[in-house]
């Protein structure tokens, strides 16, 4: 089951990302065997960070919750708001997002 997780950046995560960045990509690349795919979202001239989506595979939204949980940029408070949405897969065409 695919659940898709939108966070929203606190308004420290500019300030703080850096010396938080090395633990949370150690753990999205622990999480690979559930993680479809994941990344920043920006502001429209890619200037500032305002959150970021990810989408992962697993039966439930307490799995899906705990996969939150476990985040470094989680227990460090990077985000003030988190929704997780079960989603169906539809088209999927990972050639698309080259060179993004």
């Amino acid at each position: 089951m695919l659940w898709a997780i939108t966070r929203v950046a606190a308004p420290n995560f500019a300030e703080n990302r850096e010396k938080g960045l090395q633990p949370h990509i150690d753990y999205l690349r622990s999480q690979k065997n559930i993680l479809v795919i994941s990344g920043a979202t920006t502001s429209d001239d890619g200037t500032q960070f305002v959150g970021s989506v990810l989408i992962v595979n697993v039966k439930t939204r307490a799995e899906a919750q705990a996969f939150v949980d476990g985040d470094p940029f989680t227990k460090a408070g990077m985000f003030t708001d988190v929704k997780i949405t079960r989603m169906n897969k539809g088209q999927f065409n990972p050639q698309a997002c080259e060179g993004a």
